[in-house]
């Protein structure tokens, strides 16, 4: 096999994270010659999906490393078969992912998942029902209501305060071209401007901030940034089909779009490198020409004309870090995936949120916690149990704030025997400040990505030659065979 220090590339792209195998998939038609690595043996980076094996090794690895980044602070819990109640399944039974995030029906990831071609190597399922909890008056679970109708047949909320909601659902659709109304208080807290501006109750504004998936309470999220993810929630709602507004891809999230983008780089003739990072990096100049030289943790040296790496240049000091905690239960919890809409498909998916100071007393709870609550049909657990994955700004108590949240989960569903089987802890801190800790794909690391690919495309003019994304079908390939396994 030919040395990798023998061909001088155009692009070294370090770890095959969401982002950079996004943007090996948008170059894999360029003709430029591709150096893909990854320090870690796996693909994904902090988007990556293991087997329970595959959880010991990363737990080990994570344990082992305190500086490890992003995730510190891993620990593992099994529940040991005792009483007759079925236990863990063998290993590669669960495809557990590390970032679970949904995707909004009207996000461009999609649109250009489709453009590029990949999305025939992808399957979605849909992210159905959302559920609050109340934990002031029944502790209990109450469906989020996701639009007009569902306002109109929700016998909790009383005349006066639906027409008061209808009337901030009506503004939040179209709040682009209603800025009077709301940049006076673009930095206010969103609570505040509810209250003022629409007279919605205490319990009206936990219903829309949980909308926005803030790890932040309702009167710290500033309006400018949660209107625009009210309405892409909202707005969502119903393009692919009734009842649903978000999808997430089959058998690992986030993880099988970064394995999908890698292929298509792959056949596209890049080659790809696991478990070698960069150690050293310097400019050297060549034939009047500025290059990289690149020392790789496995002993070789490379050339590069450009590198796109980890490291965005970002100030780490102020971002968020999250805890979270992965569990598995023994119970489908059929009733959270029950649709109320007529001739919507079955979930896969639902989103759980605890409002801040929500759960029982004697718990602290400063901040929000969301659970993603996936069924066998995602392809990461058996049929009969259920992944959850529990999400909250950390702080001193979060893990047991995320605990408690789990407790109050199982208690507030029908089904009385659903056990805690399996539960990893970590935490995570934010990569970059377009904020890879969201909990929806957020488009702006898509922007990044573009920006980065028309940096590499443009010549020396300026002019781009093709488009981001848009792609024709390659010759002599059938949709199976699109973007196959060569490279892997």
């Amino acid at each position: 096999m030919e040395s990798l220090s023998d061909t001088k590339w155009d692009v070294l792209i370090s770890g095959t994270g969401l982002q950079n195998s996004l943007l090996a998939l948008a170059l894999s038609r360029s003709g430029k010659k591709i150096l893909h690595v990854d320090e870690n043996v796996y693909y994904g980076g902090a988007e990556a999906a293991f087997s329970l094996q595959e959880v010991d090794e990363w737990l080990e690895k994570i344990q082992g490393d305190i500086s490890s980044k992003p995730f510190r602070n891993a620990s593992l819990w099994k529940a040991e078969a005792s009483d007759g109640t079925a236990g863990l399944s063998f290993s590669r039974a669960y495809t557990l992912t590390l970032s679970p995030q949904i995707i909004y029906s009207r996000s461009k990831l999609l649109s250009n998942l489709v453009s590029s071609k990949v999305y025939r190597q992808l399957e979605f399922q849909a992210v159905g029902n959302w559920w609050i909890y109340d934990g002031e008056t029944e502790a209990s679970l109450r469906r989020l209501p996701n639009g007009r109708e569902d306002i109109s047949q929700d016998k909790s909320i009383d005349n006066r305060a639906k027409r008061s909601l209808m009337k901030f659902l009506k503004f939040v659709v179209n709040y682009e071209n209603l800025t009077e109304t709301w940049e006076p208080h673009a930095d206010s807290g969103l609570a505040g401007f509810l209250s003022r501006k629409f007279q919605l109750s205490p319990s009206l504004q936990s219903v829309i901030s949980a909308l926005t998936l803030s790890f932040e309470p309702s009167d710290q999220i500033p309006v400018k940034w949660a209107l625009p993810r009210i309405a892409r929630h909202l707005t969502s709602i119903g393009v692919f089909g009734p009842g649903f507004g978000a999808v997430v891809p089959k058998w690992g999230g986030a993880a099988e779009i970064s394995q999908v983008a890698c292929r298509a780089g792959a056949v596209g003739g890049g080659v790809y490198v696991l478990g070698t990072g960069i150690k050293t990096s310097e400019t050297v100049t060549e034939d009047g020409e500025q290059l990289s030289k690149v020392e790789l943790s496995n002993g070789e040296n490379v050339k590069t004309r450009r590198i796109v790496g980890k490291n965005t240049g970002h100030d780490l000091a102020n971002l968020k870090s999250v805890s979270k905690i992965i569990a598995v239960v023994s119970s489908p919890l059929t009733s959270l995936f029950q649709s109320s809409i007529e001739g919507s498909p079955l979930a896969a998916v639902s989103v759980l949120v605890f409002p801040s100071k929500s759960l029982p007393e004697g718990t602290a709870q400063p901040n929000p916690v969301y659970i993603m609550v996936h069924s066998s049909e995602t392809g990461e657990c058996p049929s009969n149990q259920c992944v959850l994955y529990a999400t909250t700004l950390k702080s001193d108590n979060s893990k047991a704030v995320l605990e408690a949240a789990l407790s109050a989960l199982l208690k507030s569903t029908e089904d009385d025997e659903g056990k805690l089987l399996y539960s990893l802890y970590y935490e995570q801190e934010q990569q970059a400040s377009y904020a890879s800790l969201d909990l929806a794909f957020n488009d702006e690391i898509l922007q990044a990505v573009e920006d980065q690919w028309k940096t590499i495309m443009a010549d020396d003019n300026g002019t781009l030659e093709g488009s981001f994304m848009q792609f024709e079908d390659r010759e002599g390939m059938n949709n199976d065979d699109d973007d196959g396994d060569e490279g892997f």
